[in-house]
């Protein structure tokens, strides 16, 4: 638990973080069908009693850290209003591939996001030149290529040219990219090389998602 709010604590030093509220699933329109009639006395007397409280991220995080023994993440979408927990389910290499029980995944190495896959609008692969000066905590520029699939299924590459130098606050690097009329800027805590928290864009559809390390 305390390397949690630990975690958090580091998450709140980001420039620019969001509120993200947690994620919730209703039953599907179909959910009711083949009930029996016990299901259905069952759930009237569920409803009548007072719905429990969501859970915070820090609570969501302290029970996944408790039931799950493998490597965590825990991911806000800013623009979906929710933060989840995602476990590791792929390794290749450098490359590991984190997930909701949605099947909704983060491809990181080392912290660094590189792809997405089933939230919509995904981004194919990212190739920073600027990870170097990132890891490293330096100052300078470099080029960093978002490869999107387009509706006609062909993979697009937009380049951005960026820079990278410390941010406001003590122990955060920034990295401002502009190009194809957008301008981002993503922010980085690194330990021992390793992107512990970040607050890193996505695209112009999912905007930017905050990463905290669980368990690395």
């Amino acid at each position: 638990m305390n390397g949690v709010l630990k975690i958090t604590l580091a998450a709140s030093l980001l420039a620019g973080l969001a509120g993200c509220g947690n994620d919730s699933e209703g039953a599907g329109p179909f959910g009711a069908l083949a009930q029996t009639a016990g299901q259905v006395a069952a759930q009237r007397r569920a409803a009548s009693q007072p719905a429990a409280p969501a859970k915070s991220p820090q609570d969501a995080a302290a029970e996944a850290l408790r039931v799950n023994p493998g490597p965590l993440i825990q991911a806000g979408f800013e623009s979906l209003g929710r933060t989840q927990v995602m476990a590791m389910t792929g390794q290749n290499g450098a490359l590991r591939t984190f997930m909701t029980p949605a099947e909704e995944a983060l491809i990181l190495r080392g912290g660094m996001l590189v792809g997405t896959r089933g939230l919509g609008n995904d981004l194919s692969v990212a190739e920073p030149g600027t990870e170097p000066l990132i890891r490293a905590g330096a100052s300078g520029s470099g080029t960093r290529v978002m490869r999107y699939f387009a509706g006609d299924g062909v993979e697009r590459p937009l380049q951005f040219a960026c820079t990278v130098g410390a941010g406001p606050n003590p122990g955060v690097t920034v990295e401002n990219c502009e190009g194809h009329g957008a301008t981002f800027q993503n922010s980085y805590m690194v330990q021992g090389g390793q992107i512990a928290v970040s607050r890193q864009w996505i695209g112009p559809t999912l905007g930017y998602v905050t990463i905290q390390t669980l368990r690395p």
